[in-house]
């Protein structure tokens, strides 16, 4: 169920993005809805907390700091500039090559083996986002694919070095210290974005989307739904399952949302956007399901035997 309600939720990420993208700056965006997501979480992270018997620790909150850095301040604003600046479906669908590049932070920091069908996977995804890209013929913002690729990478790396809290503080937790750090990060940068020598050299330098952020502004009668569905929905009850699902449940099992979500989300920026679905995106979500099949159901069929063959035993014991 959670890995369900993660996949709908996700899938529909970008169209609701889209819908308000005008709306509000983008770091603006990005900023006032992991707030709302983590003040969202806390209540769910204290309980997780006091069911394991644990405080957090001094010493984690630098690490904290670190992990909002990478997966609010970084990964979430170059995400929201690639939403502003290219189709919804093309950063679903690059986004959900996420799980190839886990496994690369995966064996480089946490040592983790990488194994034939792991390789076989990244190079079915890469392909696919290449065709995606379709660089002899291109007809997508080159600036958008760059920054949802920027993304993809820092939270895939968001998500290896968070994986090293997950067991002692638990998944929900780990999300909402590091959803309310990157959230004050950003606020502590619009602050600076309003210092007139800043703004002027940010404005100067084609950067005007760093100037002047506003953190107010935007909210209307006319979008406060797709607000409240982007940073409670999404962003709060979202990022709760995915990682609740990641505990009850097997990484394999979970990454079976990224399997989903670039076929669902698809569709439903075609039917709801009105977004164009060209050939060469159509194969490339083809390689990329190829990629994530190879990579996941391997790991499944695996945990399935392991299953049966430990109830095997203690039926034999009984």
């Amino acid at each position: 169920m959670y890995i369900v309600i993660s996949t709908i939720l996700f899938s529909t990420m970008e169209i609701a993005l889209k819908e308000i993208a005008g709306d509000f700056n983008p770091m603006q965006l990005t900023m006032t809805r992991f707030l709302a997501g983590g003040i969202f979480l806390i209540p769910f992270a204290v309980n997780t907390m006091k069911k394991r018997g644990v405080r957090i620790e001094v010493k984690d909150l630098r690490f904290f700091a670190l992990l909002g850095f990478l997966g609010v301040a970084v990964s979430m604003t170059f995400y929201q500039l690639a939403i502003t600046d290219t189709n919804a479906s093309v950063v679903a669908v690059l986004f959900s090559c996420n799980p190839a590049f886990v496994m690369v932070f995966a064996a480089l920091l946490l040592h983790e083996a990488v194994r034939r069908r792991n390789v076989a996977a990244i190079i079915l995804e890469i392909i696919g986002i290449i065709v995606i890209i379709n660089p002899f013929h291109v007809q997508i913002g080159v600036s958008g694919i760059v920054f949802t690729l920027l993304s993809v990478l820092t939270f895939a790396l968001y998500g290896v070095l968070g994986k090293r809290k997950c067991a002692k503080y638990g998944g929900v937790a780990v999300t909402c210290m590091s959803f309310l750090f990157g959230a004050f990060e950003l606020l502590a940068f619009a602050g600076i974005s309003h210092i007139p020598a800043f703004a002027a050299t940010m404005a100067g330098n084609g950067l005007g989307v760093f100037a002047d952020i506003p953190f107010f502004t935007g909210y209307s009668m006319e979008n406060i739904g797709f607000v409240l569905y982007i940073f409670i929905g999404i962003t709060g009850a979202g990022f709760a399952s995915y990682f609740t699902a990641m505990e009850k449940t097997s990484a394999n099992s979970t990454s079976l949302i990224f399997f989903f979500k670039p076929v669902l989300a698809t569709v439903l920026t075609f039917f709801i956007l009105h977004e164009v679905i060209p050939c060469n995106m159509v194969a490339g979500i083809v390689l990329i399901l190829a990629g994530s099949m190879a990579n996941i159901l391997p790991g499944l069929i695996e945990s399935r035997k392991a299953k049966n063959r430990i109830g095997a035993g203690a039926g034999a014991e009984t």
